[in-house]
């Protein structure tokens, strides 16, 4: 599957989100594979499965071991799409793409399993691992998402200061106006930070490996969903009804964007991913009193303000 997955001859497609449980709580799914002889046979729902629709095989998580620890119940499973009992049902219309072309590249399927029947071979790694294999694509995944809204933050700032060059209104070219120096300054600032962070998380996952940059990860994600989004809402607002038509590409990554809050996980989950993991380095004072500096230092000011009083004649 690898070298052929590499050499561009075949595509895959990854199916992990039910429509029935949280995506962003991958311990829930229902999806079931169970062994009867020497084969194990899966059922379940899928749904915005990108690219079913054009794959040549489906990587599949699927509850193997449901009496287990919550993180080894999951195993993945690599299956042809053409195997009796896997039905990609339909293209799914959403933001992005309210009217979907069926069976195009791009696309995010719902795939239902009815007693697909698979033997040892289309294991991926080991039993129990889908949780675990499903969090080392993820991290390097959400790198990738991060780099490619770099560019399309990138581009469409581009494109909000070239308008601002040349469009006229209230006697002067929109980069005369404060606001608009406003949004093309603080897009700046953010792409920037944004592209270090990204950096730095991508450095981290070189140096140290994707479990320690988890904190890095998580961060660049939520907030690089947020640059992208403002930075093009500011271009488009800037090209005014030029930019809200679809004579040019910013109503469409406009809508593209707004995804990047919910796929690889939503904004929220990895805010609390990242609160949680710098309040580790944090222990509560004894007797819920401030730490011991604190106190110190406010005597300190109080003796000296005290001081200066008694020097006034």
């Amino acid at each position: 599957w690898r070298e052929p997955l590499l050499a561009g001859e075949y595509y895959s497609s990854f199916a992990l989100t039910e429509p029935d449980n949280a995506g962003a709580d991958p311990t829930n799914l229902t999806t079931t594979a169970v062994r009867d002889g020497d084969e194990w046979v899966l059922n379940g729902h899928k749904w915005f499965i990108s690219n079913a629709a054009t794959a040549d095989f489906m990587i599949v998580v699927a509850v193997t071991d449901p009496d287990a620890e919550r993180h080894r119940r999951t195993s993945q499973f690599i299956i042809p799409i053409d195997a009796p009992g896997l039905d990609v049902v339909r293209d799914i219309g959403s933001v992005e793409n309210p009217r979907p072309r069926p069976y195009t590249y791009g696309s995010h399927c719902e795939v239902v399993l009815r007693d697909v029947r698979v033997d040892d071979s289309a294991l991926l790694g080991n039993r129990g691992d889908g949780f675990l294999i499903a969090q080392k694509r993820l991290g390097p995944g959400r790198i990738h998402h991060c780099m490619r809204w770099i560019g399309q933050a990138s581009r469409a700032f581009d494109m909000m200061c070239e308008r601002a060059t040349y469009r006229y209104a209230h006697g002067s070219v929109l980069a005369d106006k404060q606001t608009v120096r406003n949004f093309i300054a603080d897009s700046a600032a953010e792409i920037q930070a944004l592209r270090l962070m990204t950096l730095h998380a991508a450095w981290r996952i070189d140096e140290e490996g994707t479990a320690a940059a988890r904190k890095d990860i998580a961060l660049i994600k939520f907030f690089g969903a947020k640059i992208l989004h403002d930075v093009i809402d500011r271009a488009l607002q800037v090209h005014g009804s030029l930019g809200y038509s679809a004579d040019l590409p910013l109503e469409s990554m406009y809508r593209a964007a707004r995804a990047a809050r919910l796929y690889d996980g939503p904004d929220e989950v990895h805010r609390d991913s990242v609160a949680r993991q710098y309040l580790k380095g944090y222990s509560r004072p004894a007797d819920d009193r401030p730490t011991e500096h604190i106190p110190t230092r406010r005597a300190a000011a109080q003796r000296r303000f005290a001081d200066l009083l008694a020097e006034q004649p």
